[in-house]
């Protein structure tokens, strides 16, 4: 069994905060995969389904961001489950908004979350970084990230967003380089070209025969060539009598 907790604060007053974007993230895959209706338990919002054969638990805390440690702590001891088995997703100002990077262990960054996480489970979990941008100034931190993504942003978000959740299995299967492939397909998707392939279930037209023109049908006999002319005799007349001849 994986745990997968998002990070935000609880209420509608914060929902479109960009503190919020780990809530947003589970909230795309537990819609976008058939997970049960959210429970509120272990001081949080929980509900459960299968990514990949795998059984996964998705947790928001309802604790507030700073001690959402508490919530995680309670899953973890009831479920049995070790620092292992968990994957927090969560908004990251030092990557462009967008962005999107796994990460194993480390440090909490002063990320009250991840510090609170911390305090409760030690450091040994997977991160999913999700770059929301950063105000230029630490002094802004705490206002730039309790305010909701503008309009402008509504487009880059909604593709992370859905190749979190393409990616979803791989990351619970511990894939991560297949996971960022499924997020990078959805945020910068390859450009066509016009050698790309055709879309799939269609097979390519077959191309014309290079010996019958475009217009010939199947069941047309094919043209026969000319026969060879018989080469012109030799003229053995002397000059004089080829003059006369033209006058005649």
């Amino acid at each position: 069994m994986k745990l997968f907790v998002g990070l935000g604060n609880p209420g509608a007053k914060y929902a479109r905060n960009r503190h919020n974007i780990g809530f947003m993230a589970l909230d795309e895959i537990a819609s976008d995969h058939g997970f049960s209706p959210w429970k509120s338990k272990f001081q949080g919002q929980i509900c459960e389904g299968t990514l990949g054969g795998i059984k996964v638990l998705l947790l928001k805390p309802q604790t507030f961001m700073n001690l959402s440690g508490q919530s995680v702590g309670e899953v973890m001891r009831f479920y049995k489950l070790t620092s292992a088995d968990v994957t927090v997703l969560h908004d990251e100002l030092d990557l462009a908004p967008g962005k999107c990077r796994v990460k194993q262990g480390g440090g909490h960054a002063g990320h009250n979350g991840l510090r609170s996480l911390h305090s409760h489970i030690g450091a040994d979990y997977a991160r999913v970084r999700l770059g929301v941008g950063h105000p230029g100034h630490k002094d802004a931190v705490a206002g730039y990230v309790l305010r909701d993504f503008p309009k402008a942003d509504e487009a880059w978000l909604d593709d992370l967003l859905r190749g979190i959740s393409d990616g979803a299995a791989a990351l619970a299967a511990g894939d991560g380089g297949k996971f960022m492939n499924a997020v990078s397909l959805r945020v910068a998707p390859p450009r066509s070209s016009g050698g790309s392939k055709p879309p799939a279930g269609k097979k390519p037209a077959p191309q014309q025969d290079a010996q019958k023109p475009e217009s010939q049908h199947a069941s047309e006999p094919a043209a026969r060539p000319a026969p060879p002319k018989a080469p012109a005799e030799p003229d053995d007349r002397s000059a004089l009598e080829k003059l006369v001849d033209k006058f005649k």
